[in-house]
């Protein structure tokens, strides 16, 4: 199952063999991570087949690490080339890929996607007779589309055309894809989305997913472990972690095969994602990137969508993060049976990239361990340089208390609360998202606050003594979100 974000947020919050090392740094020793990540004990505490594990520093892959076994079957032990599913990490591919094709005059992404389509054509709807959507408003969730993800196939299973897919003839869904707002107006995570850009390339191009994910982006950077191409399909990787259920199980074969290939299809290693992310990174300062360009790496990772999109989307990656008081451009990807995550900071060239081979029960635990072990072991904090004030005491009267989320509009309760004389916020997915640090609420001298470890600013509302809502910032964005208290 391909979940969208926020329900992958909340069952995370719900389910709350051989190590394989290698250090790349010379001038520090990373193997402490090893004994003090200790995963071996919780792969067999939560029954996770394989967990594979790369640390990147200052532009540069430090540590990596590789953990039981590629199949509960074979007891083949994974290794830095074994690649895995890697679902909706999928989707930043597929958004760099069509920026890269952009900038080489072969598409224009403001342009309606319509005019590209062949095979299949937009449904007609009253939500788009005057707002035709563009490619990038189906990068950020933001066109409006339904379908949020799909179900696997594995082979001896009847493969559907993503024609047949965005006709909605696939279990999960038994109407064709629609439109449920104006294009523009609002967010919804739309793998169905990322299904009609990989339609327009592929009948513009006249090329496959995979063959112009190759020829753009994977060959160029040396991402040898990484393909689009299906495991029913010539040219597949071998060296491949199958999928498990909770059990620790092997699934049917392993091998799950997704015709939605943009939107989940991608095969790879933290390794080759690792070289992905500190691609972007170095784009983005605009030193020692080959591939991607500045302007395209300020593009995909810049906020676009703010209004109800879970604390902030680029197109194709989340920034709803605030770990360490960094920014991020992350994104986690969830199948049935696997599923991991990348984190990255626009600054300074740090993160990292786990995927692991087991059911959401058996790998989330050891994947939030491990993102929260590495944020605190790696003492990434980034200094914040705001101007800070003292909070008046009639503020902090009128803000404790207990709200619906007004942070990331997920519906969980989230409360100000005091401390020795200090504001601190508290929820479940704050808590989720933490890095090493408490989520304080800072008073700025302009009149905004922080939490610190959350990337938006906030403004509030007070009237009649109390607080009624806030605007949350984001460079060049603002939403409001209505508050009440419980």
């Amino acid at each position: 199952m391909k979940s969208t974000f926020y329900l992958l947020l909340l069952m995370a919050l719900v389910s709350s063999c051989q190590t394989s090392k290698k250090v790349f740094s010379e001038k520090r020793d990373y193997s402490f991570l090893t004994d003090s990540l200790n995963i071996q004990p919780q792969l067999e505490k939560y029954k996770l087949p394989g967990f594979s594990l790369v640390v990147f520093e200052n532009y540069k892959i430090v540590y990596s690490s590789q953990v039981g076994v590629k199949s509960m079957d074979s007891k083949e032990k994974l290794d830095e080339n074994t690649a895995f599913s890697t679902a909706s990490i999928s989707k930043p591919i597929t958004a760099l890929l069509c920026h890269i094709l952009e900038e080489k005059g072969l598409i224009n992404l403001n342009d309606p996607i319509e005019k590209y389509l062949k095979r299949w054509h937009l449904p007609k709807s009253k939500f788009t007779e005057n707002n035709s959507p563009t490619w990038k408003q189906f990068f950020n969730h933001t066109a409006g589309t339904s379908q949020g993800g799909f179900a696997d196939y594995y082979e001896g299973d009847t493969i559907p055309t993503i024609k047949q897919s965005l006709l909605g003839q696939i279990p999960r869904y038994d109407k064709e894809i629609e439109f449920l707002f104006t294009p523009g107006t609002s967010f919804e995570y739309s793998g169905g989305g990322y299904v009609i850009v990989q339609m327009a390339l592929e009948d513009t191009l006249n090329k496959s997913m995979a063959e112009l994910a190759q020829e753009y982006i994977f060959s160029p950077l040396g991402m040898k472990n990484t393909t689009m191409i299906q495991p029913n399909e010539k040219g597949f990787l071998t060296n491949v972690a199958l999928v498990h259920d909770k059990d620790g199980k092997v699934i049917r074969t392993g091998l799950p095969i997704t015709p939605q290939v943009s939107a989940s299809g991608m095969w790879s290693t933290p390794t080759d994602l690792a070289k992905f992310s500190i691609e972007i990174q170095n784009a983005l300062r605009n030193k020692n990137n080959k591939v991607i360009s500045h302007e395209v790496a300020k593009k995909v990772t810049e906020v676009t969508a703010f209004k109800n999109a879970v604390g902030g989307w680029s197109y194709g990656w989340q920034k709803t993060f605030g770990y360490n008081n960094y920014d991020w451009f992350s994104c986690n990807g969830s199948n049935t049976g696997v599923g991991g995550n990348i984190l990255a900071t626009m600054t300074d060239g740090n993160g990292m990239v786990y995927l692991a081979n087991g059911e959401k029960p058996n790998r989330f635990p050891v994947m939030n361990y491990t993102r929260t072990k590495v944020l605190t072991l790696m003492d990434w904090n980034k200094t914040t340089k705001d101007n800070i004030q003292e909070m008046p005491l009639s503020l902090k009267k009128q803000l404790i208390g207990t709200y619906d989320d007004f942070l990331y509009g997920q519906g969980m309760e989230t409360k100000i609360v005091e401390k020795n004389n200090r504001l601190y916020v508290e929820s479940l997915l704050l808590d989720f998202f933490k890095g090493k640090n408490e989520n304080e609420l800072l008073y700025l001298k302009n009149g905004l606050f922080k939490i610190i470890d959350y990337p938006n600013l906030l403004q509030f509302d007070f009237s009649n003594g109390k607080v009624n809502s806030v605007i949350l910032t984001r460079d060049s964005m603002k939403t409001e979100v209505q508050m009440s208290k419980k």
